[in-house]
C-alpha cells in the first residue's frame, strides 16, 4: 500500500509553516529554475503529479494553458487545491501518481514538483508519461537530490556545534529510505543520478535540461539559513522531451 502521509494532521501541520506553503510558490527557492524548464504554456495540457494543494496547477493556468489535470494521493490537500485553486479548466484526481490513467497523447506537458522521491517505481512512471504526452512534449519535474536522499547521516557538526559538511552515504544502495520529517517513518526512495536519468532516456525521453540550483542571493538574504545549503544541492531538476 503506498503511503498516504500528507493526510497525517501532524505531518501536515508541520508541512504548512513551510515558506512555499504559508507563501506561495514565489518562495520556493528553486521555483525560478523550474519555471526556467517550462516550454510556452500558452493553450497547453497540462498534467501535475503529485499537485499537493494546487499552486502550480493555478500557477499553468494563469499563465495560459488551455487545460490542467492535478494527481494527488492526499484527499486533505486537494479539498484545499479545489477551494482555494479552483478554475473550470483545473480537474484535480486524487488517485497516487502511479495509479493515474489516462489515453496515449493527452498532454503536451506534465509537470511533478518534489513528488517523484515518494514514488517506488519510477520506472513506470516514466514509461507512463511517455505514453501520455504528445509527440514533442515536455516532462518537467523536480526531486530531492541523491546527494540528500542517499543516506540520512546528515551534517557533520564541529565542536563547536556548527554544520560543517553533508556526509553521503550508501549512494549506490537505491531503495526505500524511512525518514524522519515533521513524523517518524516518511517512506522516500533514493535512486542515483545514472538511474533518475537513464530511465529517462530508456523510455525514449531526450533529455534537455538538468539542474542543480543554489538558493538565489535575494532568497539568502531575506532567509540566512539558506546559506548552508550551498555546500551542497538540495534538489534536482530534470527537463526531458519526448521526440517529435
Amino acid at each position: 500500500m503506498k503511503q498516504n502521509i500528507y493526510d497525517d494532521p501532524k505531518f501536515l501541520a508541520g508541512y504548512r509553516t513551510l515558506p512555499r506553503v504559508a507563501e506561495g510558490l514565489n518562495a520556493a527557492p528553486e521555483f525560478g529554475a523550474f519555471r526556467s524548464m517550462l516550454p510556452e504554456l500558452k493553450n497547453l495540457r497540462v498534467l501535475d503529479l503529485g499537485c499537493g494543494y494546487g499552486l502550480l496547477c493555478d500557477y499553468m493556468r494563469q499563465h495560459g494553458a488551455a487545460s490542467v489535470v492535478g494527481v494527488d494521493l492526499s484527499t486533505k490537500m486537494l479539498e484545499v487545491a479545489r477551494r482555494e485553486h479552483a478554475d473550470s479548466q483545473i480537474s484535480y484526481i486524487n488517485r497516487a501518481i502511479e495509479d493515474a490513467e489516462f489515453e496515449a497523447g493527452s498532454f503536451d506537458l506534465v509537470t511533478s514538483s518534489l513528488a517523484l522521491h515518494y514514488v517506488e517505481r519510477y520506472d513506470q512512471v516514466c514509461a507512463n508519461v511517455a505514453l501520455w504526452l504528445v509527440p514533442g512534449g515536455t516532462f518537467a519535474f523536480s526531486v530531492e537530490h541523491p546527494i540528500v536522499t542517499a543516506d540520512q547521516t546528515g551534517w557533520c557538526i564541529d565542536e563547536r556545534g556548527q554544520k560543517r559538511h553533508w556526509a553521503v552515504d550508501n549512494y549506490r544502495a537505491e531503495g526505500r529510505r524511512d525518514v524522519d520529517w515533521f513524523v517518524d517513518g516518511v517512506i522516500k526512495y533514493h535512486r542515483t543520478l545514472e538511474t533518475l536519468l537513464n530511465t529517462l532516456v530508456d523510455c525514449g525521453f531526450t533529455i534537455f535540461r538538468v539542474l542543480e540550483p543554489d538558493a538565489p542571493a535575494e532568497f539568502v538574504r531575506e532567509r540566512p539559513e539558506l546559506a548552508e545549503e550551498a555546500c551542497r544541492p538540495l534538489f534536482l531538476l530534470v527537463g526531458a522531451r519526448r521526440p517529435a
